[in-house]
């Protein structure tokens, strides 16, 4: 008999066939196919679509129409099809694709498991509420299965309550009730089929308990509890437990090869990938041509996301600013609590745990006045509480519409025929009011008194920690007299995804934050004399200010309304160019280029503010690149807002690539998963995207539902990745990452990290350097460490043959 801890870690096992997902709130694109990142891309793909039913690949029309518009090279589709021995005729090949695409899925879900489907889905949701219920579900400080146990027998749609009353007190016992009779061999197999039914809910339960959060800890759900609720209720219902075993022998069969579409998908990334990798390789040979010495006006520094790619270049040409790229955290792993904020959040990446909580309060060196900020969100709060208590009151919710009805009713008539006037008028009532940032100040000095589970604030050595790494990170060495860290959030209406636009690394938040503590560390004068024994000398004369990047809208906003006397003329310099250069990326996101500057801002204005829009921004679709390297390798190219860039100088990092080991093991990562994310919501939104927006329907606070029930959708929109149904706007290409450095350092660092080379080696995305010490010459991955020429030689000669780069040994 299996004891606890087998059956536990059976469980844990089986869980991994599920990517986590997070709640609406703070929405964190990830890879869903995340726990077959082991295995080849193939054979995941092939495993997901016998436990989920979701397609892996784009169809046979979407490659069509890539072909045809020349996104796919004849060439390099030729050879890729050759290669793996399928026949060289694209239309052959397509109409074999049409085929398999036409046949579908026969799977059917049992009406029984449905059955079970739809009870369990109710009580998930009345327990895991956050706040929205009127009515909470009792009992659920004893958490889920007990809570089940004791409520769920008054269900009418469970057939016999007395069963449900009678479960065994421990979650453990019941699942070995449940599967007395199966072979001990088969409980995974039974636990993964389990899980992989309500893959959004289980994904969703798997996060919660890892982060542990305040929900968590006071209503507490296990995945042994969720798992004996659901077999137990499969029993009743006379629903199947275990997996049919055809399914394992068919996936076996059809995971042995590399299929066809596999083969046009990576012909697809190659053709996008040479292009790219030639204009860096061009780009970087110029390098070692172009040295400026001059003093920027202002350097500024955004997230790595791909719509800050057209942002800095519009800065770049409004003034003399240079603009790098930096994960949107700036570093700092925080549990960040705003103003009179009710909840902090974790504004870091989900690979990375939150170190530090900091708090913004109020400063007596601001000139705003708090007291002026708290009348107003008292005001605000009570009018929102008293809307929803009268709105939910069955006793005056008839009345409340009968008299307030005109006032409403004209409100709704504004927001959807004049949504751009509504942004005007709640701008112009967010000017009046003080923003957080103009009366308080983040609290970064250690505070050995906090009582948080996490230590409040950073102690100095921290600080100047955080600080150098941000500038070796970015190999900055001369400093202009300005120096703005820009995080970036998105502005949108009626918006149940809307977390899903703000910054990724941020985990789903707003970057102003982080970038407020980043600069408030910078601005220490201790941290400044640290930073000058570590050799990075900051000038007396550089200001560091924290900004804002609004996505939808492409205005920056700089919170820098507090900065010395000395540098109030730099300081409007720079609003007046940003403002110029939000013309100017506002015009290249909006239209095809023949519209003119203020129309531009106009229509980002009115999606910002447009409750009926379903497109307010793309966010990050069309991503497919990550360039790490220095900013002068990429500034002579539109990437048409497509690539992640990193900032990164090979020749100011370590010898053993710190900098670069920090990039590669962090961000690298978090972009794989993006990439990943968007990639399989936009080839099957049903399954691993949400669907429409048009029939979501949020529950609890923690994720939508198609229509009134079911699973929790957890990928994103059909909105956020298409132009129509049949016709992606994104283009579902796994991530081609170029860094420039040499190759035996990148080499050393995949030595060094399994986790790496894994992805690589897999094809989960691909990897090209271009090495500045070996004749600005490309080199592509290709596995077991090893990699091979992607260009030749200056001086025309042979190509080498594969090379495989020295590791130096401890």
């Amino acid at each position: 008999m299996s004891t606890e801890s087998d059956i536990e870690e059976r469980i844990e096992s089986a869980a991994e066939a599920v990517g986590s997902a997070w709640p609406l709130h703070s929405f964190v694109t990830s890879n869903p196919l995340s726990g077959f990142e082991d295995r080849p891309f193939h054979e995941a793909v092939a495993e997901a679509e016998r436990l989920l039913g979701g397609d892996g690949y784009p169809s046979a029309d979407v490659f069509r129409r890539a072909w045809e518009t020349g996104q796919i090279d004849d060439d390099v589709l030729a050879t890729h099809l050759s290669d793996h021995g399928f026949d060289a005729d694209p239309e052959a090949a397509l109409d074999r694709m049409a085929e398999r695409d036409s046949a579908g899925s026969t799977d059917a879900e049992a009406p029984a498991t449905e059955r079970v489907d739809a009870v369990v889905t109710k009580w998930l949701a009345a327990f895991l509420d956050q706040g929205t219920a009127e009515w909470p579900m009792p009992n659920r400080e004893a958490g889920f299965y007990e809570a089940f146990r004791t409520v769920a027998p008054h269900d009418g749609d469970i057939p016999d309550g007395e069963a449900i009353a009678s479960l065994p007190e421990r979650p453990v016992d019941a699942i070995r009730e449940r599967l007395d009779g199966y072979p001990d061999e088969r409980w995974t197999d039974i636990f993964e089929h389990q899980f992989a039914a309500l893959p959004g809910w289980t994904g969703y339960l798997k996060q919660r308990a890892a982060d542990e959060d305040a929900w968590q800890s006071t209503y507490p759900i296990s995945l042994s509890g969720y798992l004996a609720v659901r077999l137990a209720l499969a029993d009743l219902f006379d629903a199947p437990i275990a997996p049919p075993k055809t399914d394992e022998e068919r996936t076996a069969a059809e995971a042995a090869d590399v299929p066809l579409p596999e083969v046009w998908l990576s012909a697809w990334e190659a053709t996008y990938r040479e292009e790219l990798v030639e204009s860096l390789t061009d780009a970087s040979r110029a390098l070692e041509e172009t040295e400026d010495e001059t003093r920027p006006d202002a350097q500024l520094v955004f997230c790595i996301d791909t719509r800050s790619e057209v942002i800095r270049r519009h800065v770049e040409a409004a003034g003399n600013y240079e603009t790098y790229g930096y994960a949107g955290f700036f570093g700092v792993p925080m549990r960040y609590e705003g103003y009179e904020s009710e909840v902090a959040v974790d504004a870091c990446p989900p690979i990375v745990d939150a170190q530090h909580r900091i708090a913004a309060r109020p400063s007596e060196e601001k000139d705003e006045d708090p007291a002026a900020y708290d009348r107003w969100n008292r005001v605000v709060e009570a009018g929102r509480s008293a809307v929803e208590s009268l709105e939910s009151n069955a006793a005056t919710a008839f009345s409340f519409v009968e008299s307030t009805g005109v006032g409403y009713g004209a409100a709704l008539a504004a927001r959807t025929l004049l949504p751009a006037r509504v942004y005007d008028a709640a701008k112009a009532a967010d000017e009046r009011t003080p923003a957080e940032h103009e009366v308080c100040e983040p609290e970064v000095d250690y505070n050995p008194d906090g009582v948080h589970d996490l230590r409040a604030g950073l102690t100095l050595e921290e600080k100047a920690e955080y600080a150098a790494t941000a500038f070796e990170l970015l190999g900055i060495e001369q400093f202009a007299r300005v120096v703005a860290f820009t995080g970036h959030a998105s502005q949108t209406t009626n918006n149940p995804f809307d977390s899903s636009l703000d910054c990724g690394a941020c985990a789903g938040n707003p970057g102003g934050p982080s970038a407020r503590v980043l600069a408030a560390i910078c601005n220490d004068e201790a941290v400044k004399a640290e930073l000058r024994d570590r050799g990075i000398d900051v000038p007396e004369d550089t200001v560091f200010v924290a900004g804002e990047h609004n996505t939808t809208t492409d205005e920056v906003e700089l919170f820098a309304d507090d900065v010395p006397e000395s540098h109030a003329a730099d300081i409007e310099q720079l609003r007046e160019d940003l403002a110029t250069a939000r013309a100017g990326a506002a015009a290249e996101r909006t239209g095809d280029g023949t519209a003119d500057a203020e129309s531009a801002l106009r229509e980002t204005e009115r999606r910002a503010a447009d409750w009926a829009e379903t497109r307010p921004e793309w966010g990050l679709a069309g991503n497919a690149g990550f360039v790490v390297g220095p900013r002068e390798l990429t500034d002579g190219l539109d990437l048409d807002g497509r690539s992640f860039l990193h900032t990164y100088d090979w020749r100011t990092d370590s010898e053993d690539g710190d900098a670069l080991e920090a990039i590669m093991t962090g961000p690298l990562v978090v972009t794989q998963w993006i990439n990943a994310q968007y990639y399989f919501a936009t080839v099957d939104t049903a399954v691993f995207g949400s669907g429409s927006k048009v029939t979501h329907n949020p529950v609890g606070n923690v994720g939508v539902y198609q229509g009134n029930g079911g699973d929790l959708m957890t990928g994103l929109p059909t909105q956020s990745l298409k132009q129509t149904d049949d016709d992606p706007y994104h283009q579902p290409l796994r991530l081609s990452t170029a860094i420039h450095a040499p190759v035996e350092r990148v080499t050393r660092i995949l030595a060094d990290h399994a986790e790496l080379t894994e992805l690589l080696d897999n094809g989960w995305l691909s990897l090209t350097v271009v090495d500045p010490e070996q004749d600005h010459r490309a080199f592509r991955y290709e596995s077991d460490l090893s990699w091979s020429p992607v260009s030749e030689p200056v001086d025309a000669k042979p190509p080498e043959p594969e090379m495989k780069a020295a590791v130096a040994d401890d």
